[in-house]
């Protein structure tokens, strides 16, 4: 089925993800250079919203945003948007993390051999008619030793291919295990040490409060005057103003960098000294990385508008893929059950216990209780209620809600079942997925089916004798309501039953009212699912 919806792309991307998006029935607008104060006005307007490292999605942006679903870092970091801010609105911040780690690591690489070898000055020295052959002696890499401060995915690439150059490798990430290190051939050694020891040293880490001005006055002290310093992370993570004065000083041998801490960046200090390298940004920019970028977070949006779960949602608890593939079409049912067990509760909720039986018990079960909690409050809040913020709301409102896991049920493999206790008693919904999709199978203990669909069920329950079933429905012919489907469960014969009834049109309040008045029904609620 086509979406809708519209989705404001602020930087560019690769025109595959683009269309990606549009073929999925979502409608697309690239307007690029937008002021904040621009993007605050036409913001309110979009569901999804698409950036890369320029545009600055602050606390207003995501505030004045109160159609925004999710927000997509087309690249790596999302330093440039207030995650804080979005998880607290329930919009879920993506990014795409693998696309371009093969474009940065290969440029990581390529600015280390044209540090070492002082390939741009060459080039400019021979392009002004100057033959400088001594004056331009480099270093081999070979031997030498490669310091990487972080070991991420750019960071283990960095170290496959500077293997391949025979270089020896260390490495200083205090979250990576020894074995992940020795798989890659690295040393892991405390950041002082790695200071010490490198003849080469790359960046790689994330930028946090942890990790500003990592690289600082005093750790490029610390350095060999032959070291030479590399960086395609992020631009704040090392100290440019200390830079400067070493690389004037001497204290190092020379740098390399592709960020800054303001970009664009088209004056510097840095851009009189000879001993450095600079490219301007430029470590994702590959037509293949561009592509993959472009395609992940177009996915990724288009994901999360249908409710489902995004690969890489940055402010989302971290379960596994295969995890979310199995939880995901369960999640229709919690909220179902949920929304339809809220429904037929008399009085103010109470205690919310939710049951999972089989092998959904086994897995990280928070999926489905964000899907509860939305259905339990989508009749009364217009919020948006996901992985992301489900725990915010569930303390803000002051909800009780507690989960029980439990092997099979003796019926369904698997099942989730929602009890709300109020004032009127207990009430309890249960659900599971059958090839059509979700199925409620039990109101209230009843054994029931209530197959997929949106629309009005009419839930009555009443003595089981012959002609109830025709009295309802001749009393709903008379006021002109169709029945879609009915469905009845009982206990035993001619005790309790409970009579689900699937409207095309809803009730009235004095229909309802005449359906409670016909004799032996003792209850009937009208809900919408």
């Amino acid at each position: 089925m086509p979406m809708q919806g519209h989705v404001l792309i602020c930087d560019p991307i690769a025109q595959d993800g683009v269309q990606r998006l549009r073929e999925a029935g979502l409608q697309v607008e690239e307007r690029f250079g937008l002021s904040p104060e621009e993007l605050v006005q036409i913001v309110p307007t979009y569901v999804a919203l698409i950036v890369r490292s320029q545009t600055q999605v602050t606390a207003p942006v995501i505030q004045a945003g109160r159609s925004l679903q999710v927000i997509a870092r087309a690249g790596t970091g999302v330093d440039n948007i207030d995650v804080a801010a979005a998880t607290e609105r329930g919009i879920i911040v993506v990014n795409a993390p693998t696309g371009n780690v093969v474009s940065a690591a290969e440029h990581t690489i390529a600015l280390m051999m044209a540090l070492a070898r002082q390939i741009p000055q060459a080039d400019v020295s021979l392009r002004q008619g100057k033959w400088e052959r001594q004056r331009f002696m480099g270093v081999e890499v070979r031997g030498k030793t490669l310091g990487i401060i972080g070991l991420g995915q750019v960071g283990c690439e960095v170290a496959r291919r500077a293997k391949g150059l025979e270089m020896r490798l260390i490495a200083y990430d205090p979250y990576v295990s020894q074995e992940r290190a020795r798989m890659l051939g690295v040393e892991l050694v405390e950041l002082a040490e790695l200071l010490r020891q490198s003849d080469f040293i790359t960046i790689h880490t994330p930028l946090t409060e942890t990790t500003r001005g990592l690289i600082g006055e005093d750790e490029l002290r610390a350095m060999k005057p032959t070291a030479r310093l590399i960086n395609t992370a992020r631009g704040g993570i090392v100290d440019e103003e200390a830079l400067v004065k070493a690389l004037r000083e001497g204290w190092i041998a020379g740098a390399a960098l592709d960020v800054f801490s303001q970009e664009p960046l088209t004056q510097h200090p840095l851009f009189g000294l000879e001993n450095v390298v600079l490219t301007p940004h430029l470590g994702a920019s590959t037509a293949e990385a561009q592509e993959r970028v472009a395609i992940d977070v177009a996915e990724q949006v288009v994901a999360v508008l249908r409710g489902e779960p995004a690969r890489y949602a940055v402010n989302a608890p971290l379960i596994p893929p295969e995890t979310l593939s199995f939880l995901a079409p369960y999640m229709a049912v919690a909220g179902r059950a949920a929304s339809l067990a809220i429904q037929l509760c008399e009085g103010q909720m109470g205690e919310v216990q939710v049951y999972y039986y089989g092998d959904l018990a086994s897995h990280d079960t928070t999926p489905l209780r964000a899907a509860v909690v939305k259905g339990l409050l989508s009749a009364i809040t217009e919020e948006h209620v996901n992985m992301v913020n489900v725990d915010i709301i569930i303390r803000r409102r002051g909800l009780r809600i507690t989960e029980h896991h439990g092997p099979a049920h003796e019926t369904y493999a698997n099942l989730i079942t929602v009890v709300i206790a109020g004032p009127g008693g207990r009430t309890s919904v249960s659900g599971t997925l059958a090839h059509d999709g979700p199925h409620i199978v039990s109101v209230n203990e009843f054994w029931v089916d209530i197959p997929p669909g949106e629309g009005y069920l009419l839930v009555c329950e009443n003595l089981d004798r012959p002609g109830m079933i025709g009295a309802v429905g001749t009393l709903l012919g008379r006021y002109d309501v169709n029945i879609s489907f009915m469905n009845v469960g009982r206990h035993e014969r001619r005790g309790r039953a409970l009579m689900v009834l699937a409207l095309d049109e809803p009730l009235t309040p004095e229909q309802l009212k005449a359906v409670r008045q016909i004799p032996d029904i003792y209850s009937a609620r009208l809900v919408r699912l």
